[in-house]
C-alpha cells in the first residue's frame, strides 16, 4: 500500500475510535463526559471567536490568534497532516501554545467569561494556561 492510502486508512480508524468513544461514554450513562469530548474543538473556535471580539485583550495577542486561526487553515504545515499522529500533534502544540499565551495575559477570569463548554472541558484549558496555583483559586476556578 502506498504512504498516502495508509494515511487514510490511519486517519480514518483514529477518527472511528474517537466516535466509538464518544458512543460508549452515551451508552454508559456519561452523558456529560460524551458532550464534553464531543464538543471541545468547537468549544475551542468559539473561545478564539469571543477573544478576538473582545477589546480587553490586547492588539498583539489578538494578531498571535490571528496567526493560529491562518497557520491552522495554511495547507502547508511544519509537518504535513497526512503524517500519522504527528501531523495532527503539531497543530495541537502550536493552538496550546498560543491559547496560553493569549489567556495568561488577561488571567482566569476571562476563559471562564467566555468558555461556552462544560466546567470539565474548560478545566482542561485552565491546566494548560494556567498550570495549578493560587491565581485559579482565587478566581474561583478550581473545581
Amino acid at each position: 500500500m502506498s504512504p498516502v492510502t495508509w494515511s487514510l486508512l490511519i486517519a480514518g480508524s483514529a477518527l472511528v475510535i474517537y466516535a466509538l468513544f464518544v458512543v460508549a461514554l452515551l451508552v454508559a450513562g456519561r452523558r456529560a463526559d460524551a458532550r464534553a469530548l464531543g464538543g471541545f474543538i468547537p468549544d475551542c473556535i468559539v473561545l478564539l471567536k469571543r477573544l478576538l471580539g473582545d477589546g480587553r485583550v490586547p492588539r498583539r495577542r489578538k494578531v498571535v490568534l490571528l496567526g493560529l486561526v491562518a497557520y491552522l487553515l495554511m495547507p502547508l504545515d511544519l509537518i504535513p497532516d497526512f503524517v500519522p499522529v504527528v501531523g495532527q500533534l503539531d497543530d495541537a502544540i502550536i493552538a496550546a501554545f498560543a491559547l496560553r499565551y493569549v489567556l495568561r495575559s488577561q488571567g482566569p477570569a476571562l476563559l471562564q467569561e467566555h468558555w461556552p463548554g462544560p466546567e470539565s472541558s474548560r478545566n482542561l484549558v485552565v491546566r494548560l494556561a494556567f498550570g495549578r496555583g493560587p491565581t485559579l483559586e482565587a478566581a474561583g476556578l478550581r473545581g
